[in-house]
């Protein structure tokens, strides 16, 4: 018994010790934020429906293929506002070529109201450009 003990417990205080730096870094909120968008595939379908619905977006990107689960894990996503209001920035595909999507969103009853909705696109010549869908003041 008291060899289990003397494993037992330095593992437990360094689980105790890892648990407290975990939650006082932040890095528990931003683990709810991702799960919170993970869980919501409306938020970005939507989004991801009116860019596809954009001429200059098709013109430089082609349409944008649907959003899977591992690129919103990779992205950025802030909730606010008792989880009604997001600001994310995730990575998408287009059929000729890559961007990423800048969304700031609210949520009204059921659904997403997006205030913003910006696709950054870089080209191969190292040039940048930015098609505004949506941006209200």
């Amino acid at each position: 018994m008291r060899r289990i003990l003397k494993w037992i417990i330095p593992i437990i205080v360094v689980l105790a010790v890892a648990f407290y730096l975990f939650s006082s870094s932040g890095m528990g909120k931003v683990g709810t934020n991702l799960t919170q968008a993970y869980a919501d595939q409306e938020l970005y379908k939507n989004a991801i429906e009116k860019a596809n619905s954009d001429q200059r977006v098709l013109d430089e990107i082609r349409e944008i293929q649907p959003i899977d689960k591992m690129t919103i894990l990779n992205g950025e996503v802030n909730f606010s506002d008792h989880n009604q209001t997001v600001n994310s920035t995730i990575k998408v595909t287009g059929l000729k070529g890559n961007g990423k999507v800048d969304l700031t969103a609210e949520r009204e009853n059921e659904s997403w109201h997006y205030e913003k909705i910006n696709i950054r696109i870089k080209d191969s010549e190292k040039k940048k450009k930015t098609i505004e869908i949506i941006n209200l003041p």
